[in-house]
């Protein structure tokens, strides 16, 4: 017989690592990113944490993570590089990661949305691993699932979607925008934000209207929902 797997860090806090303005993410939990941008989510996740930083991403895959690219954002020195062989694997090393507790982030890039027990397995995970750190007096872990499209993964404490946004000026400009679309969250309803960063690397959220899921001009990004 299956028993339902439970929150049992739910009742304790675990503090929250901020992602940007005012948002943030659980830590001792799996959130989900997507989108085209969200390898710019997963750099904006490291940039509001501290200490190492592992990144789990498919060995076969020709494009890499370039470090140097981290460095308006993040320090690069904090990355350390997994390529697994399989998406198994892949899961398997973020499985490892955030049970040991020894990196208060954790990605894990798949080429498709894992299934609900593969995310159990990563939920439990890192719960161990807020144990682990804090035996060592350490942050939480805070799982970060990478996927493509619309995502999709079941089971998440959160689903993010960042997409580039047009820039509001016709002349060039150091201000860098996208929108922010929080598709599916336990304890929030769907909401989008513009997010800005500036010449000085500042960033900035600011919340947008609901989209009209009839009305396809009206878009700020994909139309929320809180399937799955």
């Amino acid at each position: 017989m299956s028993l339902p797997i439970r929150n049992s860090i739910g009742h304790r806090s675990v503090g929250a690592l901020p992602l940007v303005g005012a948002l943030t993410l659980q830590r001792g939990r799996l959130h989900e990113a997507c989108g085209p941008a969200r390898l710019v989510l997963a750099v904006m996740a490291m940039a509001g944490s501290i200490g190492p930083v592992v990144w789990i991403r498919p060995g076969w895959w020709p494009e890499r993570v370039n470090p140097a690219g981290l460095q308006p954002m993040a320090d690069p020195a904090r990355l350390l590089l997994v390529r697994a062989d399989r998406e198994e694997a892949a899961l398997w090393a973020g499985e490892e990661a955030l049970r040991s507790g020894a990196a208060p982030l954790v990605v894990v890039e798949t080429a498709t949305p894992p299934g609900l027990t593969p995310v159990r397995r990563l939920h439990l995970a890192a719960e161990a691993g807020v144990a682990a750190a804090g035996r060592d007096g350490g942050l939480a872990p805070l799982g970060l699932l990478l996927t493509p499209g619309q995502g999709g993964a079941p089971g998440v404490e959160t689903r993010w979607h960042l997409t580039p946004a047009p820039s509001q000026s016709l002349l060039w400009s150091e201000v860098t925008e996208w929108t922010l679309t929080r598709l599916r969250a336990r304890l929030a309803p769907p909401a989008a934000w513009r997010v800005t960063r500036d010449g000085q690397g500042r960033h900035e959220a600011r919340p947008l209207p609901a989209p009209d899921p009839f009305d396809p001009e009206s878009g700020a990004g994909p139309t929320p929902h809180t399937t799955r």
